[in-house]
């Protein structure tokens, strides 16, 4: 059903958006999207992160119980 819309379905579908909620509400909303797409990169990233260094953590932490047990 949604492959035949086309350009022009998505120009009426766009008209009748903006003129029931408006200019304004329609801006504000964008914005909100945008803050949260931001905020997910973010947690991605933070994620990806705490990732890296919990395997660091686990490199050193065999390492220095190799050499404990050389010695």
């Amino acid at each position: 059903m949604l492959n035949n819309i086309g350009l022009p379905g998505l120009l009426l579908i766009a008209v009748v958006v903006l003129v029931l909620f408006g200019r304004g509400k329609i801006s504000s909303l964008m914005g909100e999207v945008g803050k949260g797409i931001t905020s997910f990169k973010k947690g991605v990233a933070d994620g990806n992160k705490e990732i890296e260094d919990a395997g660091q953590e686990t490199e050193t932490v065999a390492k220095t119980d190799d050499e404990k047990d050389k010695a």
